[in-house]
């Protein structure tokens, strides 16, 4: 079984599944780790800053409104976070480069691809609570996903 389906069966009362929007991308399908929040529209300058700056092992939800227009990461961004050991990144929008983000070893969850880049003008907010995808996603808490979606808990769970 995959990481989600047993934490399902282990710790169905302490999860909350968000909906079934998200598309794996990168080698790394299958991720968990402490939640960051970033809340842009069609601008990825945070993005990038938060990629820049989490602890290795950080799971970095990104709220783009879900806005498919245009992209707010690729493989320069994708990059960044294989370098610093994120444990993943889970975006409400889309994401560009797909071939070469899905040769890298990295664990990206999005709404589909757009090969249109994102506005640079920093505008955004960082650490707060973000609510989609019928989820309501807090910095501290923790997401579990791979193929089969994404779940959040309050706390690290035990994992067997």
């Amino acid at each position: 079984m995959g990481l989600t389906a047993d934490i399902c069966d282990d710790f169905k009362e302490e999860v909350v599944l968000a909906d079934p929007l998200f598309i794996p991308f990168g080698k790394n399908v299958s991720f968990y780790g402490p939640v960051h929040t970033v809340k842009v529209f069609e601008d990825n300058v945070l993005v990038k800053q938060a990629l820049e700056s989490l602890p290795e092992g950080s799971v970095l939800v990104v709220d783009g409104g879900g806005s498919e227009r245009c992209a707010l990461m690729g493989d320069n961004l994708a990059a960044i976070a294989e370098e610093r050991n994120l444990a993943g990144v889970i975006l409400n929008a889309c994401i560009r480069d797909s071939r070469e983000i899905n040769e890298m070893p990295v664990g990206i969850h999005a709404l589909g691809t757009n090969p249109f880049k994102s506005i640079k003008k920093g505008e955004g907010s960082s650490d707060i609570t973000l609510r989609f995808a019928n989820a309501e996603w807090r910095p501290g808490m923790w997401a579990y996903a791979d193929e089969d979606g994404i779940l959040l808990a309050e706390e690290k769970l035990s994992l067997k």
